[in-house]
């Protein structure tokens, strides 16, 4: 069962695509974060996400807000996705153990070995203030991570 919202989000040490090391608390009283759980590196369905991510980075950057993708693909995978699709932001391996993070989350589906696609917007004390997961094969709109967002974040202009 996924977290619920005005909980701790569990803190984290993942290598991101690149190989750095990144933790959730290295955030903590700077800026919120927002993490968004998928499947699999090269799928249709994370690659039409994350290219929507990509194409509205703006929402999240105009209100300093850390976007996050974790999945259970190798730092080596995603480097190569993030390069052929350009994605401008920090990509974490859930890699080994595996599955570990998004088991802590509570989005973890066992019997497919990966996480379910699940979003946690998590303010700068480090808890999550809103949090949405769509049904297998089902993408997350841009409108969903808005709602949160705002949910989040004081009135924006």
């Amino acid at each position: 069962m996924a977290l619920e919202n005005d909980t701790l989000a569990p803190d984290f040490d993942l290598a991101n695509q690149y190989g750095e090391r990144v933790r959730l608390s290295q955030f903590q009283g700077k800026r919120p974060v927002t993490l968004v759980f998928f499947p699999l590196a090269f799928s249709g369905v994370c690659t039409s996400e994350l290219c929507a991510l990509e194409e509205n980075l703006n929402l999240f950057k105009e209100s300093g807000v850390e976007l996050i993708g974790i999945s259970v693909d190798s730092k080596a995978t995603l480097r190569a996705w993030a390069e052929k699709e350009r994605y401008d932001f920090t990509l974490l391996a859930d890699f080994w153990p595996h599955g570990d993070v998004a088991k802590d989350y509570g989005v973890f589906l066992e019997e497919k070995g990966f996480a379910n696609r699940a979003t946690f917007v998590i303010d700068t004390n480090r808890i999550i203030r809103a949090s949405f997961i769509t049904a297998p094969g089902e993408a997350r709109s841009i409108e969903a991570y808005r709602a949160a967002l705002d949910e989040v974040l004081p009135a924006r202009v």
